[in-house]
């Protein structure tokens, strides 16, 4: 977001193919939106894989 807030986009299940996908993948498209992956975190406390995406601006 422009003022640099987090604003969570998507929530889903992912399964062990996805997220070793994420080793080989930069981008994201969510929503028919472009994402580049930025940073990831894995929350145990609340059972979540977070990542932080910016998205590219096609023009």
């Amino acid at each position: 977001m422009p003022d640099g807030e987090i604003k969570e986009i998507d929530e889903r299940a992912w399964n062990a193919n996805m997220v070793a996908a994420l080793e080989h993948a930069n981008y994201l498209v969510i929503g028919s939106r472009e994402y580049e992956t930025v940073e990831g975190r894995l929350n145990l406390d609340e059972g979540k894989l977070e990542l932080l995406l910016v998205p590219i601006r096609h023009e």
